[in-house]
């Protein structure tokens, strides 16, 4: 019969055993895993080379179009400019004018008022009638 000494080292023995079979299947997933992963950065890789490309090509077509928006913003600053300026000309083509017909209009109307007879002149202090 086995004494007490040589079953605590079986079971010792088996205790090793079953760690090392454990480490073994731990260390093959771990391999795997690192093989994954290596096959997975190399398709990245492969396929970030053109997608940089293509991220290069959009930024250049992108700056060029901005170039042509600013462009067009200029112009349309210019011309907001241009129509301003117009506004304002035509504003003082008008409106003095305009106010001196209208003066004259409001003139000549009281000039009638006043000379039709059985009306009241109004005075100074009533102001215009209402």
């Amino acid at each position: 019969m086995l004494t007490a000494g040589e079953v605590a080292g079986l079971i010792a023995a088996t205790g090793w055993i079953v760690l090392v079979c454990v480490m073994a299947m731990v260390l093959v997933k771990l391999a795997r895993l690192l093989n994954e992963t290596t096959k997975a950065v190399s398709d990245l890789n492969n396929r970030l080379a053109p997608l940089l490309d293509d991220v290069s090509v959009t930024v250049n077509e992108t700056n060029r179009q901005l170039l042509a928006v600013e462009a067009i913003a200029k112009d349309v600053k210019q011309v907001s400019g241009h129509a301003a300026k117009l506004s304002a000309v035509t504003q003082t083509i008008f409106t003095g004018p305009l106010i001196k017909v209208s003066s004259l209009g409001y003139g000549v109307r009281r000039a009638i008022e006043a000379r039709r007879p059985g009306r009241r002149r109004p005075s100074a202090k009533q102001g215009r009638p209402r």
